[in-house]
């Protein structure tokens, strides 16, 4: 016991020497941080406004290393998120907003069943939003190493927003990673798709008109195109190549058209899907998951699969999006 002890000592001596370096490194990143906003059209008064009560969060660097789509498998991953509950959750909030989503879909050429999908997964439809200081997280990922320059730059960002006036500083809670509102729009987002649609001067998007009309100017700017195949699901057979295969987010590789990948799928007749429809396989598992099968889980993806991968660069979430809007499809 007395060993027992001993290394628990030891290990909370290390936590908390960890800790302090990272406080003081912390004050001496937000010094320099300050003089490179000043640079970047942030006033000093904005600056010492926004920033005066962040502080270091160690948890943040604790999610930004446990993400579920780093160790969930495809088949988990989906099933929590596309459950029958979150349908009939998705069907309510439509029937209490029917005219304004349709009107939504019409103007952006934009799927309600798209849509609703995207705000089920990312907050459950507005229930959770997310409570994390966000001016804090993003100071955090901006002072830690691992992604630095693309959090320094949302950081960045967020106060021009902020300087604009276009967003409230006070109302800046969601997620761990900085993500705002019903639909986790990164800073980036905002100021490139973001809509005042209700025209009060402020972009809201905790509220419905703005973030759904936010969420669908998004989607159709990037290239979604209405009622096209995002994927579908296969069984390949062992011939494949394996060059063929894709097992990470970052680039889609290896396109062809879909009467040529079909060659390596079994039962190919089963699929009544156009012919000259650019795809690529994917297998999500294979990097990820401990002894994962090299064919399976399957899919061949389509162009707007990619649409959903630059909302979210993960191959899971590509795919959850696509199976809860099939399934609000068949609800609607």
């Amino acid at each position: 016991m007395k060993i027992i002890r001993y290394f628990i000592i030891i290990f909370l001596f290390f936590i908390s020497n960890s800790l302090s370096e990272n406080s003081d490194s912390f004050k001496e990143w937000l010094n320099n941080f300050r003089l490179y906003a000043l640079k970047n059209n942030i006033s000093e008064s904005t600056f010492d406004t926004v920033m005066s009560d962040v502080i270091f969060l160690p948890k943040v660097i604790k999610y930004d290393r446990f993400q579920p789509e780093f160790y969930e498998d495809t088949k988990t991953y989906i099933s929590k998120r596309t459950s029958n509950l979150k349908v009939k959750q998705g069907i309510k909030l439509y029937r209490l907003n029917t005219n304004f989503i349709n009107s939504i879909d019409d103007k952006y050429s934009v799927e309600k069943s798209l849509l609703l999908s995207l705000m089920g997964i990312e907050t459950n439809f507005g229930t959770y939003v997310g409570k994390m200081d966000i001016i804090s997280s993003l100071s955090t990922l901006s002072f830690d190493e691992r992604r630095s320059e693309f959090f320094t730059k949302e950081l960045i960002t967020l106060l021009q927003l902020v300087e604009a006036k276009k967003i409230n500083h006070r109302i800046l809670y969601g997620s761990w990673a900085g993500a705002f509102g019903y639909f986790q729009f990164m800073p980036s987002t905002i100021k490139g798709y973001a809509i005042d649609y209700d025209k009060n001067d402020i972009i809201e998007l905790k509220s419905i008109k703005d973030s759904f009309a936010s969420a669908a100017n998004y989607i159709n700017k990037i290239g979604w195109k209405k009622n096209q195949p995002c994927f579908i699901k296969v069984n390949l057979t062992k011939n494949v190549p394996k060059k063929l295969l894709n097992t990470s987010a970052k680039k889609i590789h290896n396109k062809n058209k879909f009467e040529i990948l079909k060659k390596y799928i079994k039962n190919k007749d089963n699929y009544l899907v156009d012919g000259d429809l650019v795809g690529a396989i994917i297998t999500p598992d294979k990097d990820i998951i401990p002894d994962a099968e090299n064919l399976e889980p399957a899919y061949i993806v389509f162009e707007n699969y990619e649409k959903i991968l630059q909302w979210n660069r993960s191959l899971r979430f590509g795919l959850a999006v696509c199976t809860l809007k099939s399934k609000f499809e068949n609800a609607l």
